[in-house]
């Protein structure tokens, strides 16, 4: 005789409300929703925290967890995420701790199963119904509250099962900071992190063609969005009820509870077409972006992608650079992790020992609060390489660089600005290029508008002798975001490509370029005199090098060597001029 095997679990049971209604309705249009919510809501609550999904129905879910808190907590996050989400979907879930006989295909079978799926069947639309045994094990555990329904006689269970349901507030969130959604004025409160919805753009020229472009540009524009790792984006099933009906945008970002809203439109005339684009910041109702493009109506579909890799190029600087701007109105002792990064930015960005002084402690306290944040820890490795390369050469800066870079692949390996600063240092810290370059590639496989991945790989690249490479990307940068304040790093690119390839004029204008953005960064000063001294301008070149030492003191063309002395090609030309020029040894 086999012995059954058994053990205890907590068993969650979920249904979806008016699934028969739904599929009569529409039934290719409700099934490819169910699946969607199953891909994006309910198994990523499941791996989150650790449930087992047993089996799924035409439009029901069975997931076994250890845990019944884990069950709870999940639970809860499902149905608060679909209370925020205007799709319409709704679940019922039935949570119950019990015996359960285990298959060998590891299928699920027993009392415990059955309650659990009685339960769901008696929960509110959108609420969660839990038996006393589950209730018992997360009384005060729990920033949650449920109400006593009483004894409850199930199908087919001899003994009635007391039960407990999930208690919402008047917002339609449960009492979790998790569910906190509006302030005690009633006004909409914006959520803690950066947040967008994409409007559909309105076709104006009344061609039904022009709505299917539209429609297109906008999908891509989501899903381009979707892959910046710092911003949450609105799903385009929820933006696009928006579809055909006036809308302010003010009024979007309240039903979305986001931030930032983008709305544009096509309007086509003859074989031209114009697509306006504008992104807004609904917390001020500030215009935080605007433009248009006119292009010919040639191939629709590299239309389609040229506007929309324009749009995200411009969109993700416009974007930091409004979170920095709104974090500079908060108060020191309220930052979280995320604001203390964004506060320390336009200091990492300085690329200066002075400035990255100033950086250093906020990301190592950004850090202490979330310790795998791989940003974070991406841009504090920048900051130790600037130390290092610019403040005195200690190798103790060199090898912290280096391990932050590192930590932060291994645990940002979809975080493309991550990537590609960690590639950078790895790069000019450990002259790794084998490891550097395929993560300059990874990165902008995940974000190929990412300008300032672009741009770091650029310099990587030109302090390479991979000269045309180097500018392609660096130009490219330029086009996609040509007001970034980021931009000196393309343009010190272009410079150091441009002198290696002796086009002395076309390295002068480039390190002009860095200066006007960045005039504080001692390097455009570097660049701009050995270009000068190439052309013969020695005044000129030695009004640029007293500069350098300006802005740094201990610029020496050895420490510039200890960094990015990659190929004797490019950098013996270099110090050789800096050398006439008059800079250190």
């Amino acid at each position: 005789m086999i012995e059954v095997q058994r053990r205890l679990a907590a068993i969650l049971a979920a249904d979806v409300v008016g699934f028969s209604a739904m599929m009569e309705r529409a039934e290719e249009a409700t099934y490819t929703e169910i699946n969607r919510l199953r891909r994006e809501v309910i198994e990523p609550g499941l791996a989150r925290h650790l449930g087992r999904l047993i089996k799924t129905t035409g439009d029901g879910v069975l997931a076994e967890f250890a845990s019944p808190i884990a069950a709870a907590k999940c639970a809860v996050e499902i149905q608060e995420r679909l209370s925020s989400s205007p799709d319409g979907i709704r679940l019922r879930i039935g949570i119950n701790l019990g015996d359960v006989i285990v298959q060998e295909d590891g299928d699920l079978y027993g009392e415990g199963i059955n309650i659990a799926a009685r339960l769901e069947g008696l929960a509110d639309p959108g609420g969660i119904l839990v038996s006393a045994k589950v209730h018992d094990e997360i009384e005060g555990k729990l920033d949650v509250a449920f109400d006593d329904r009483g004894e409850q006689q199930l199908k087919n269970i001899s003994k009635p099962v007391r039960t407990y349901a999930w208690v919402l507030n008047a917002s339609g969130r449960s009492n979790s900071p998790a569910g906190k959604a509006v302030q005690g004025t009633g006004e909409p409160a914006f959520p803690d992190k950066p947040s967008i919805a994409v409007l559909p753009f309105a076709n104006m020229s009344g061609d039904p063609e022009q709505e299917y472009f539209a429609d297109g540009m906008v999908e891509e524009i989501i899903t381009g969005l979707s892959r910046i790792k710092w911003l949450a984006v609105i799903s385009r099933n929820s933006s696009f009820i928006y579809k055909n009906k006036p809308v302010a945008a003010k009024e979007a970002a309240e039903k979305f509870s986001v931030r930032y809203v983008l709305e544009g439109g096509v309007r086509k005339s003859g074989n031209r077409i114009r697509i306006t684009a504008q992104l807004i910041d609904a917390e001020t109702g500030a215009h935080l972006w605007a433009e248009k493009y006119d292009r010919l109506l040639d191939d629709v579909f590299a239309l389609q992608d040229e506007i929309t890799t324009c749009v995200l190029g411009a969109i993700e600087p416009n974007l930091r650079k409004a979170e920095i701007e709104r974090v500079k109105r908060q108060r020191p002792r309220n930052l979280s992790a995320y604001d203390l990064v964004l506060r320390a930015l336009p200091h990492v960005y300085a690329s200066m020992p002075k400035e990255a002084e100033v950086a250093i402690p906020l990301l190592e306290q950004a850090l202490r609060l979330e310790p795998d944040y791989s940003a974070a820890q991406a841009f504090l490795a920048l900051c130790f390489h600037v130390r290092f390369s610019r403040g005195g050469l200690n190798p103790e800066d060199r090898a912290a660089a280096i391990r932050l870079a590192r930590t932060a692949v291994a645990r940002g390996n979809d975080d493309a600005t991550s990537i590609a600063v960690a590639a950078f240092v790895i790069a000019l810290n450990e002259h790794d290029a084998t490891t550097a370059l395929p993560l300059f590639d990874r990165a902008l496989e995940l974000s190929s508008s990412n300008a300032f991945a672009l741009a770091c790989s650029a310099q990587a690249l030109a302090f390479m002798g991979r000269s045309e490479r180097a500018i392609e990307r660096g130009e490219r940068a330029i086009r996609l975001s040509p007001f970034d304040a980021l931009n000196y790093r393309a343009y010190l690119a272009l410079a150091v490509a441009h002198f290696h390839e002796q086009r002395n004029g076309e390295a002068i204008e480039a390190a002009r370029n860095v200066i006007a953005i960045n005039p504080g960064f001692s390097f455009g000063y570097a660049l701009l005199a050995a270009s000068l001294i190439r052309l013969g301008e020695a005044d000129a070149a030695q009004l640029a090098a007293r500069s350098v030492l300006e802005h740094q003191p201990s610029f020496t063309i050895r420490g510039f060597a200890a960094v990015a002395e990659f190929d004797a090609a490019v950098f013996k030309p270099l110090a050789d001029a800096w050398r006439d020029v008059g800079l250190p040894q």
